[in-house]
């Protein structure tokens, strides 16, 4: 991990550590990117700006992953003050949680294994009070609840409203968000 940190190969490459090597993350998909900027804004309606990040890494434990980036993160109160002052944004093992962790599924089913298999399991293992999985392709999102130390988790499609325990105004529908990716 230590040297994972002060990595810096001269260019804007992202990367995640998975089994010890680095693992170059993809470009995003145009949708993936418009939904996130999407739900950026929403939150923002709801919960102060600085407690919302793009680009925070998280570290995790795990059989595969130790470095994951999520595409939206909401901050818990500690987890932001823990952040404060430091030269990277990542959230070490021993600083708290954040409080909510996005990502928005790329086609492919690599892509939807470390969705919902291994980074289901990594936020668990790291006590992330929810998990949301925003599949394009399946028109549909998981949020997952960590509950006694494991996610429960709930599918919303269509025209339902997501229900958020962090973000318990949010009142928006899988077929909200998912209509604003095709804009």
């Amino acid at each position: 991990m230590e040297e994972y940190l002060t990595y810096d190969d001269g260019t804007d490459t992202r990367y995640e550590l998975v089994d010890g090597e680095l693992v170059e993350m993809p470009v995003e998909s145009q949708i993936n990117l418009s939904i996130v900027k999407y739900l950026l804004f929403e939150f923002a309606k709801h919960l102060p700006i600085a407690l919302l990040a793009t680009m925070t890494e998280v570290e995790v434990s795990g059989k595969r992953a130790k470095s994951r980036v999520p595409d939206l993160m909401i901050h818990s109160e500690e987890s932001h003050a823990a952040l404060s002052g430091g030269k990277r944004a990542i959230l070490l093992r021993d600083m708290p949680p954040p409080a909510l962790v996005v990502e928005v599924v790329s086609p492919g089913q690599e892509n939807r294994d470390r969705d919902y298999r291994f980074k289901h399991t990594e936020y668990a293992a790291r006590g992330i009070a929810e998990y949301w999985i925003i599949d394009p392709e399946m028109q549909q999102v998981t949020v997952c609840l960590w509950v006694n130390g494991q996610y429960e988790d709930t599918v919303y499609q269509g025209d339902t409203p997501i229900q958020s325990t962090v973000v318990p105004d949010f009142a928006l529908s899988v077929a909200q968000i998912l209509a604003f990716g095709q804009n």
